[in-house]
């Protein structure tokens, strides 16, 4: 049993509170707010921030976002409950988020627990945009929650990353090596083209806009949080839910997901990474966990002093490159892709040089001669611009795929055992019960069924084509070694 037995269960801390959530309609924000309503029944109320887009208002974003099969669950046992979730219109990217006066009057004076995943994940976005959502939002959703009367916790999603130009990272806020005020102030005096002129040299060792913004909304929120209580969560790579609702659950092709699509097309045979060097992933749903507890943590002790958690797997629960894509392989070729191209393999390095040639002959190569007959036959060809996709997306990645980070995690350690038994069922965030081999597995389906749209009964169709493929993959390798031997024995006979 835990040593927290006494205190209040996690489900009724939530009841009758009112929680506000920004970056609701994205990846980690719907499953969220799904768990909240399915795990949480006495919640009061739950606003979304949601931004409308030019075709539709923020109340259709939202129906648009609770009519997706996550909340079938929720949907089927308590159908009421759906009705409690309230759309805010509003913009993080806007001055006071862009939220009419009576809607900050609600909010301020409701709202018990925020949750702030709003962000731009896009690794190679324009720093003026990334310090405009990720830092400039989360300023003013600070200086928002200041205001609430009733605030309880704030959890504010940031990254494990923040810090990936050190090698070891602890629960800690680092110090940045230039004041998060002095990089807003630049980027708000510059025009775009001498602010990306300059992004280089100002996010220094860091590869990419995405970590420098976050670690700098992590120093600002530090130093001008005052008296929030305020948690902040660092998940490292976070991919498919493992448990429920839906196992395998994946909604977006952003990082491994785009490139597991990749490799299970047969589009992605160069490979760059490290073998040995560990690749730190997530389930989404153990990272939401985490994020309520650790909410119900701090709202029921009541404490000022900010609290850190690392999100990852790396330290408890290791998978090496080399383990991820050979399951990857194995699982696309079981559960196959609609339409695959080729059969699913390749080659894995860590030398550039050497992937740099690969890239040359099995990606640019096949994909120039494959346009070269579709636009021979009068088609439309479009293998080149895919590889361009391809290779854009793969090098935003290349960086993780070479290093390897030590991410301590006690506190998320010493948090689990303060859980009553059912509470640590109920919200499990425990990566020891990861089965890589079963998590994987399910996450290829997840992608053949929520992003390809396929269900299993077209399995044995695809299941033929990939045997096919196969057959067709090793006869052209046959035929390349016996030419190569060919060729081999040609220059041979010649010099002698």
């Amino acid at each position: 049993m835990s040593s927290n037995c006494s205190a209040v269960h996690i489900a009724d801390f939530y009841t009758d509170k009112t929680i506000f959530i920004t970056g609701g309609t994205g990846f980690v924000g719907k499953v969220l707010l799904e768990k909240l309503l399915r795990a949480c029944p006495g919640i009061s109320r739950i606003y979304l921030l949601i931004r409308p887009k030019r075709d539709q208002q923020a109340q259709e974003r939202l129906q648009q976002l609770l009519c997706s099969p996550l909340f079938d669950s929720v949907r089927k046992e308590r159908p009421g409950d759906l009705s409690k979730v309230r759309a805010i219109e509003g913009d993080i990217t806007q001055p006071e988020l862009a939220i009419a006066p009576l809607d900050i009057a609600l909010l301020t004076s409701s709202v018990n627990v925020v949750f702030h995943s709003a962000a731009t994940v896009k690794f190679d976005e324009k720093l003026k945009l990334s310090v405009a959502i990720n830092m400039l939002g989360t300023q003013r959703l600070v200086e928002l929650c200041k205001k609430m009367d009733r605030l309880e916790c704030l959890v504010h999603v940031s990254t494990a990353y923040c810090n990936c130009d050190r090698d070891e990272v602890k629960e800690m806020v680092y110090p940045p090596s230039i004041r998060p005020d002095i990089v807003t102030s630049l980027v708000d005096m510059l025009d775009e083209d001498l602010v990306d002129f300059l992004t280089m040299k100002l996010i220094g060792n860091r590869p990419n806009t995405y970590t420098f913004t976050k670690a700098l909304a992590e120093s600002w929120i530090k130093e001008n949080k005052g008296d929030l209580p305020l948690v902040i969560v660092r998940p490292s790579i976070v991919i498919s839910s493992i448990n429920g609702p839906l196992q395998g659950w994946v909604d977006n092709w952003h990082g491994p997901t785009g490139i597991v699509a990749a490799l299970g097309k047969g589009l992605y045979r160069a490979i760059l990474c490290d073998s040995d060097k560990t690749v730190d992933l997530v389930p989404v749903d153990m990272v939401i966990n985490l994020m309520i507890v650790a909410a119900w943590s701090v709202g029921t002790t009541a404490s000022t002093d900010i609290q850190i958690y690392n999100c990852c797997t790396g330290q408890q629960k290791p998978i090496k490159w080399k383990d991820f894509i050979d399951m990857c392989f194995k699982y696309t070729r079981k559960h196959p892709f609609p339409q695959i191209l080729w059969y699913p393999g390749g080659t894995i390095t860590a030398s550039r040089t050497l992937n740099l040639i690969s890239w040359y002959l099995v990606q640019w190569l096949p994909a120039y001669i494959l346009d070269l007959l579709v636009w021979l036959a009068g088609g439309k060809p479009i293998m080149l611009k895919v590889q361009e996709k391809l290779w854009k997306a793969v090098t935003c990645v290349n960086y993780f795929a070479l290093n390897q980070w030590r991410f301590d995690n006690e506190n998320v350690r010493a948090l689990a055992k303060t859980l009553s038994d059912d509470d640590r069922k109920q919200f499990c965030f425990d990566v020891v019960e990861i089965d890589w081999e079963t998590y994987i597995e399910n996450y290829v389906l997840g992608i053949r069924r929520f992003l390809f749209k396929k269900d299993n009964s077209t399995l044995p169709k695809a299941r033929q084509q990939v045997k096919r493929l196969y057959w067709s993959h090793s006869l052209t390798q046959f035929t390349l070694v016996v030419c190569l031997w060919q060729l081999l024995v040609i220059s041979i006979t010649f010099l002698w």
